[in-house]
């Protein structure tokens, strides 16, 4: 059997873009994460709050009718924002103040990437994390994804993802979660 052919085209979006299309976008999300589609409305207001963060930036991968079937963004990451006090917790609790320190100083937060599962399996969400991380300014990316086998276990670890915290419990979620970290550029 023969793969089919690769027909998405990978773009990068501004936050006005993102935000024009923010339903789908959300939508492909709950798809992809197997969310009750009420996690919309709550995750609605947090995107649009990352689209305001230092250094924000976004890639979309468009299928034959301009429809999205995968979304990556991120930003600088940075002390007072959510993500990083929980990971900062975390991590004191597992590593000395000095490995702390050099993971969450100088990072870009890999905050969502997700690929509808109509879309998976070739390459595709490779190809929109390599392109979402061209050029960033920052020394190191990291991200969470929850503990456990998955396509996205096999990413980022195709990709030189190595373990920052393992088994951690972010507050308001009760699955284990995995921080994973690597140095910039992704070659």
């Amino acid at each position: 059997m023969t793969a089919s052919p690769r027909l998405e085209r990978i773009v990068e979006f501004t936050a006005s873009e993102l935000n024009v299309r923010l339903g789908e976008a959300l939508a492909l999300y709950v798809t992809a994460m197997n969310y009750p589609p009420a996690t919309v409305e709550q995750r609605a207001p947090m995107w649009l709050a990352h689209m305001m963060r230092e250094d924000w930036r976004c890639v979309v991968a468009l299928g034959e009718q301009d429809e999205l079937v995968g979304i990556g963004y991120g930003y600088r990451g940075a002390a007072g924002q959510w993500w990083h006090e929980q990971v900062r917790r975390g991590l004191m609790q597992v590593s000395p103040p000095a490995v702390v320190d050099g993971w969450l100083t100088d990072y870009f937060e890999l905050t969502e990437l997700h690929v509808l599962p109509r879309a998976q399996g070739r390459g595709l969400g490779e190809d929109l994390l390599r392109r979402l991380m061209e050029g960033v300014p920052s020394s190191r990316v990291l991200l969470s994804t929850p503990e456990g086998p998955s396509k996205a276990w096999k990413l980022y670890r195709r990709v030189g993802f190595e373990d920052v915290l393992r088994h951690y419990q972010f507050t308001g979620d009760p699955r284990p979660f995995a921080v994973l970290g690597r140095t910039l550029p992704v070659t």
